[in-house]
């Protein structure tokens, strides 16, 4: 025991040198991967290894290979950095080990999911009595919503999927804007259903679904029907007409999934919620916690408003399963995983640690960092802000694609900051997503100033 103790001690300081390392380290790593391919391979060892040795050998190896994302100074993909107390409580549910698909193998970890799903619907202003899930991250919360989403517009068509499969269902159309995230196509093929029952509407200027599109597409359905909405376009940061969709879709019998991978987060905030009004009337949702919540990988978050169709599309059962009421639930009923790790824990300690306030502060200072940035990039020369930072999300372009291409790879290569390009309305553009509670004024101001300095090369 004495040597595990060592072993952890020591892991405590590895990690504790490279989180004091972040303020000044490269956000992006120069290591050719070559030579992080050579110190990291070789034969497949034949005999067994001291463990403190491996992890240190590991730390050393890997380190030099290691993307700074848990840094301020990180802007691509909507990724946040994991809070203090949800790293502490990360280490702590991987030495507990618990397998949280059945209420029986860890208890603890069931009533804390129970516990972290009540707060989030409350925060989220999603119905208190719809049932929830912790997937790995939003697509596999798409999946499983989108499941549920399945099963009941069959249903009510006298389909039984679990019984009967999809083969000879009635076709379900999907009603889906232009500017989606591929994250829903992937989960509904997943779930059978392909390129050709997608329905495609147009979307405005800043990627926001037509509601007349919409009309015009759910009155050519005649049979089952789901429509995606977003509340988040991943490059604009913008948000689908909630109120008219939901009138749109309520006039029919289609099902309204919500993506709000990132964007569901403005709900916490008292001067953003509004983005979100008539959201909490759809039928599922889908966000993701390693986002904005700042929880460590993987942690994703599916809400359906019918727990009946949600659950019998996740079902399944033995006869030693043991259902233990309320607190000790079979999360595996909810999920498409049955082993599966205990992200509750690191979810409530977040929520322990921020408390309403402290999220609504998250979210909101993140949104006043993204506006900060905007304003200062956009002085300098030939710079574009191409859309209105409602959000995180902060899109622009240089004077022509040959200087955005060329100050963007100056930038990232200089280390002082990484964000990634997109393509916007045909173009090469930059995105900014400023997702992390480590992220400081300090750290926007850097940024800008390797913008900067970048164009003065280019």
């Amino acid at each position: 025991m004495s040597d595990e103790r060592e072993l952890l001690r020591r892991t405590a300081e590895l990690a504790g040198d490279f989180v004091e390392s972040l303020d000044e380290r490269r956000v992006f790593p120069d290591a050719p991967v070559d030579e992080l391919a050579a110190a990291l391979g070789g034969p497949l060892p034949e005999k067994p290894s001291d463990p403190l040795r491996v992890v240190e050998e590991l730390a050393r190896a890997v380190e030099p290979g290691v993307v700074a994302t848990a840094g301020g100074r990180y802007f691509g993909y909507v990724i946040g950095g994991a809070l203090p107390a949800t790293v502490g409580a990360d280490w702590l549910t991987t030495v507990w080990d618990q397998c949280a698909g059945l209420g029986a193998l860890g208890p603890s970890a069931s009533v804390a999911e129970v516990i972290v799903g009540d707060w989030l619907k409350e925060l989220l202003g999603l119905p208190s009595d719809a049932s929830f899930a912790i997937t790995t991250g939003c697509q596999m919360a798409h999946v499983t919503a989108l499941a549920a989403a399945r099963h009941d517009v069959l249903a009510t068509r006298g389909w039984d999927v679990p019984r009967q499969g999809l083969a000879g269902s009635p076709p379900i159309s999907v009603v889906v804007g232009a500017l989606r995230h591929v994250t829903v196509d992937r989960a509904l093929r997943l779930l059978g259903i392909g390129g050709d029952q997608l329905v495609v509407v147009a979307a405005d200027d800043a990627g926001r679904m037509r509601p007349r599109a919409l009309t015009a597409a759910l009155a050519a359905s005649d049979g089952p029907t789901i429509v995606c909405a977003q509340a988040g376009e991943v490059n604009t940061g913008s948000y689908d007409p909630f109120v008219e969709i939901i009138a749109i879709v309520r006039e029919t019998a289609a099902w309204l999934h919500v993506d709000g991978a990132f964007g569901l987060w403005a709900a916490t905030s008292p001067t953003r919620r509004a983005l979100l009004v008539g959201c909490a009337d759809a039928d599922s949702w889908a966000t993701d916690g390693h986002k904005w919540l700042n929880v460590p990988y993987d942690c994703g978050f599916a809400f359906c408003r019918k727990p009946d169709a949600h659950r019998a599309s996740m079902t399944m059962s033995a006869a030693y399963f043991e259902g233990q009421g309320k607190w000790v639930r079979d999360a595996a009923d909810w999920t498409p995983e049955s082993s599966r790790r205990a992200r509750a824990f690191t979810v409530y300690a977040a929520l322990r640690s921020l408390g309403r306030e402290g999220v609504a502060e998250l979210v909101d200072r993140c949104c006043d960092l993204a506006q900060r940035f905007a304003s200062a990039i956009a002085e300098l020369p030939g710079c574009t802000v191409l859309n209105d930072v409602v959000i995180n999300q902060v899109l622009f372009r240089f004077e022509d694609d040959a200087a955005t291409h060329s100050v963007l790879a100056g930038v990232q290569q200089s280390g002082e900051a990484w964000m990634g390009g997109t393509t916007w309305q045909g173009r090469p553009a930059i995105r900014v997503s400023v997702s992390s509670w480590r992220t400081t004024e300090a750290d926007i101001d850097r940024t800008v100033a390797a913008f900067e300095a970048a164009l003065v090369v280019a």
